[in-house]
């Protein structure tokens, strides 16, 4: 008989990541911050047109600086989203690091024109991290949902969900009813937008 997975705190119990963040002994919240934001920040990175292992360096600065000015972070909207003040983070630094190190960045770009392009926050620039974010929090959800549910709801939800599959092939393909496999499908659509919601908070 396959063990019922443990399910995962609901989002109505669930702390906020970002004040958990301000516990450096919360191992489990720092993890998902990384599975988070890791990607994005590496993209920004890369798009500054350092060199790949520049990249990578400077990544572990910015969550450096993240852990040492976290506890400061007032979630209140007026002043900003968490992931807005990340992304200026971010930017500061690549700005700092190109002006300390002096390197050659990717293609032989001028330092100049470069630091010139790094420094604008433009309107493209922020909804592009955004959109990446948004992206980087339904992998993060999708894994935390998987592993709640059966594997075989889970194929139900994402042949029909993702894949487009017709409810009544995806009950033949995976030998489930038609209104199982609709059940599978609204709850786990549901327990995904919970789970977005929460992980969203302050971000």
């Amino acid at each position: 008989m396959t063990p019922t997975p443990t399910p995962t705190p609901t989002p109505t119990t669930r702390p906020s990541l970002l004040l958990r963040l301000r516990d450096a002994q919360d191992h489990a919240a720092w993890g998902e911050f990384v599975s988070i934001y890791e990607s994005v920040v590496l993209r920004l990175l890369r798009k500054s047109g350092l060199q790949d292992a520049d990249c990578r360096e400077l990544m572990q600065e910015v969550f450096l600086t993240v852990s040492l000015n976290v506890d400061r972070w007032d979630p209140d909207k007026e002043r900003g989203s968490f992931r807005g003040w990340l992304r200026r983070v971010t930017r500061n630094l690549v700005i700092n690091w190109l002006k300390r190190q002096q390197r050659t960045v990717v293609g032989g770009s001028d330092l100049h024109a470069l630091l010139a392009e790094v420094s604008t926050d433009s309107e493209a620039e922020s909804r592009e991290f955004d959109l990446e974010v948004r992206r980087a929090v339904f992998r993060r959800a999708s894994e935390m949902v998987r592993s709640e549910v059966s594997s075989q709801s889970w194929q139900a939800f994402w042949a029909v969900a993702v894949s487009q599959t017709s409810v009544g092939e995806a009950a033949i393909r995976l030998g489930m009813t038609a209104g199982a496999v609709r059940v599978a499908r609204c709850r786990i659509i549901a327990r995904l937008r919970e789970v977005v919601a929460e992980m969203e908070k302050g971000t």
